[in-house]
């Protein structure tokens, strides 16, 4: 009986999407195609998934790397990941995000050219199912576009077999002056085709075509992907630039309804085949469209937290918490079955987008100035009236530690730290790319060879080189490491920092910012507070709200705090996570 609901739910599902579309089949048949290609056949035990369930705790801890992030001579890039984390994240680490790692042409891999096969140049399945045994593995799921040198592009030029009608396109005369553009680049590529000129749409660049999920083949197409990632171990599906999906001409083409249910739908999908997967959407846009991505806890399992990376940056280097405390204050807690994806570095650069209508234009171009006075980049995008508006910033995070608005000086590692201290402990499954685990630097030399700014992050370790940094007590990169693994470890062991526990902003002035957690089963509170300014901070004990019959302990330091009458002392950029010690 239940298999007849689902194909009713999928059915629904599809009616939403396709309201404007002449289908070449039938829903009903397109809906028994889908659930057959995902695997849930007419003769299974299909049971639904609990609705509102967590499929996550305070141990989980991502780490964001690229297949050759670290490499080793005569061993493929993947085993040589597997051997990083297992000596050097043991007990921190239990899930990875594995970037693109198949066959790619450009946007260091995200202008896919087969989505079935891993990069030769990485390894192959079997070193991704090994991954798989020890860690829960994200796989990018690059559902807006893929590679002009696709075997499926090749199809659409040739006007035969599979991908010959899979792509968008558009006339120059069409009127596209809403589309919301993440670049400079033309949006319509001109191509030469065996059946004539035709204009294809290329949100990102001309190397990526977009897909048109008009057709129901491509939808297909993408099931049978996913199918496929599933049965080679994916536990999380991160859907890339998912918010341009489906295009209207005349309109912004971006959040439109249509993408909202094809992410329910594939939701549906997905969770019937196993509740465990955790679907998470990339959508690196303003915060209140990015809210939108939880729809009503049918939708994305999680969401990027895109305005906390440049709100917390601008915090430290202006030691000004106001922003990021009224952005959180703001943030509305995500209810049980959703959660936030919290990261502050990643393999692209610091988003600005994110944070427009929470910093002025103004402040926005002081924190990109401070950056580059740190060695940073900027990429631009075109605005609605065409002018040139900075797009995100490319710099490793520790180098955008290094000093504040006045200039560097010698609270780069503490800042670096604090900034994580402060991510760690927030509402969401935390996320620490690679490159800020082990403190890397900007990575000029990457720029000059490829021309991409944010190629400056995206440094390639040879893995004997980092190892013995890693393992020197005086290297930065040691420091790091060391310091970061500690708080990550703390973090496990509290259920206080469960992504669903209560978060409540605290008001401690400018130069603190601080927040309160409590455990579901609220046996356990942790006063999370940092000094987000260089200079020393006191802050009344009182006024944190301890209450005075519980012990309480900082679990960094496990320096005890006794007298809730006295000031807590906070050096530059220290924090501290004040616990109640009957937690247990």
């Amino acid at each position: 009986m239940h298999r007849e609901q689902l194909h009713e739910k999928v059915c629904h599902h599809l009616q939403t999407i396709y309201a404007d579309v002449s289908l070449s089949m039938p829903v009903g048949q397109l809906a028994e195609t889908l659930m057959d290609t995902i695997g849930l056949h007419r003769d299974d035990d299909i049971t639904p998934p609990a609705p509102h369930s967590n499929q996550w705790n305070e141990e989980d801890v991502v780490m964001i790397t690229y297949g050759d992030s670290v490499v080793r001579e005569a061993e493929h890039p993947l085993k040589t990941l597997d051997h990083f984390l297992h000596t050097y994240c043991r007990n921190t680490i239990n899930k990875v995000h594995i970037l693109p790692f198949f066959p790619y042409s450009s946007d260091d891999g995200f202008s896919v050219i087969d989505y079935s096969s891993v990069n030769e140049s990485l390894g192959d399945w079997d070193d991704i199912e090994s991954l798989s045994k020890d860690y829960g593995l994200m796989f990018d799921l690059v559902i807006n576009h893929c590679s002009a040198r696709s075997g499926w592009f090749d199809n659409f030029i040739k006007n035969d077999g599979p991908g010959s009608d899979f792509f968008y396109t558009a006339s120059p005369s069409d009127d596209l002056s809403m589309v919301t553009r993440p670049r400079v680049s033309p949006l319509l590529r001109e191509t030469q085709c065996e059946d004539g000129v035709k204009y294809v749409w290329c949100t990102f660049s001309h190397d990526q075509v977009d897909f048109d999920f008009r057709n129901p083949k491509v939808l297909i197409a993408f099931v049978e992907i996913i199918r496929l990632y599933i049965d080679k171990g994916a536990k999380l599906f991160r859907l890339d630039a998912v918010a341009f999906l489906w295009k209207v001409i005349g309109t912004n083409c971006i959040n439109l309804p249509q993408t909202h249910e094809m992410i329910r739908l594939l939701r549906t999908l997905i969770e019937h085949v196993d509740p465990g997967i955790i679907i998470i959407t990339e959508t690196n846009i303003p915060n209140r469209e990015n809210l939108t991505y939880f729809g009503n806890a049918n939708e994305a399992h999680a969401i990027y937290n895109f305005s906390l990376p440049p709100l917390l940056v601008n915090t430290l280097v202006t030691g000004d918490c106001t922003y990021l405390k009224n952005w959180m204050m703001s943030m509305p807690p995500a209810q049980n079955g959703t959660t936030y994806f919290n990261f502050i570095a990643s393999h692209d650069g610091i988003g600005l987008r994110p944070a427009e209508g929470l910093l002025s234009d103004e402040e926005i171009s002081t924190l990109v100035h401070s950056m580059q006075r740190f060695g940073g980049k900027v990429s631009w995008r075109s605005s609605d009236h065409g002018q040139q508006k900075p797009y995100e910033i490319n710099i490793t995070l520790f180098e955008a530690c290094q000093g504040t608005n006045k200039g560097p000086d010698k609270f780069q590692v503490d800042r670096f730290i604090c900034a994580h201290a402060i991510m760690l402990g927030m509402e969401g499954i935390p996320g620490l790319y690679i490159h800020s685990l082990v403190g890397t630097g900007n990575d000029y030399e990457k720029v000059a060879n490829t021309g991409q700014n944010r190629s400056i992050n995206r440094k390639r370790w040879d893995f004997d080189e980092l190892a013995a940094l890693l393992d020197s007590p005086y290297s930065q990169h040691h420091k790091v490491l060391t310091r970061l693994s500690q708080l990550i470890r703390i973090r496990k062991a509290q259920r206080a920092f469960h992504p669903n526990a209560t978060q409540y902003t605290l008001q401690l002035g400018e130069a603190v910012f601080g927040y309160w957690r409590q455990s579901l089963d609220r046996k356990q509170s942790v006063f999370c507070v940092s000094n987000i300014s260089d200079t020393e901070q006191a802050v009344l004990l009182s006024d944190i709200n301890l209450i005075g019959t519980d012990h309480w302990i900082d679990l960094i330091s496990r320096a005890p705090i006794d007298n809730l009458s006295n000031f807590l002392q906070l050096k530059p950029y220290q924090t501290v996570w004040i616990s109640n010690q009957d937690w247990e």
